[in-house]
């Protein structure tokens, strides 16, 4: 599916998946609008969701920084650093873009759309960042950090695992003097070359412990890592 400029169906149905009704359809069209399909429609260049990406990205952080600051008072300056970055990544933001069903509703070029591109890590989390940019021209800040706090920093506990979930398992490991190994492998590889799709399997000792899909091998061995500690947890 792709959303028309005049569908206001398709408008209200995204807006009902985000929690947050524009007062200006049209921030939310241009929040929406990639490269690929403001070149094709040889729109301006100023037409593209980038511009509003780059406010999104400004306000995402401090939001973020606020809520590390005020949640881990122990934590260290380099530590407050890390933690935003693991709850800002890529991977973490394409993940809730996902939840929304962002990807529906992107305005693409040909080219990009019938390569993946809706499901494509990089463009959905440009994109959610961009829609944050959007909401906070259209109702301000306070609007803006409700959404990062319902959409992204919601289950945050989740996200901060899966970032770091290797050397989580390691040290768990470690702690119960487990002198075993972890080693992951490689289980199949499958789609295009563009939107390829990892199968991995996490080992300790030669007992397969879990099973992680990803986008790339590392993204499927911290999927894997993170499946294989809440077996442990609930063991």
């Amino acid at each position: 599916m792709q959303i028309e400029k005049n569908s206001e169906t398709s408008l209200s149905k995204l807006e009902n998946k985000i929690g947050y009704g524009f007062r200006d359809d049209e921030l939310l069209l241009h929040a929406l609008t990639h490269s690929s399909y403001a070149n094709e429609m040889k729109m301006n260049k100023e037409d593209n969701n980038e511009r509003l990406e780059f406010l999104g990205d400004a306000v995402l952080e401090l939001v973020t920084s606020e809520y590390v600051y005020c949640e881990h008072k122990d934590l260290s300056e380099g530590d407050l650093t890390k933690l935003r970055a693991s709850i800002v990544c890529e991977q973490t933001l394409s993940s809730c873009a996902r939840d929304m069903n962002i990807g529906d509703f992107l305005l693409l070029g040909k080219g990009e759309d019938s390569s993946g591109g809706r499901q494509r890590e990089s463009i959905l989390s440009d994109t959610l960042e961009a829609i944050i940019g959007a909401i906070y021209l259209d109702g301000g800040f306070t609007n803006a950090k409700e959404f990062i706090r319902e959409n992204i920093l919601n289950n945050v506990e989740d996200k901060e695992l899966f970032f770091d979930s290797k050397t989580i398992l390691q040290e768990i490991i470690q702690n119960d003097n487990n002198k075993e190994k972890i080693r992951y492998k490689l289980i199949s590889e499958q789609g295009p070359d563009h939107n390829k799709s990892f199968t991995m399997a996490l080992l300790i000792g030669n007992k397969q412990v879990s099973l992680g899909v990803g986008k790339t091998k590392k993204a499927a061995e911290q999927e894997a890592a993170m499946q294989a500690i809440k077996k442990l947890q609930n063991k």
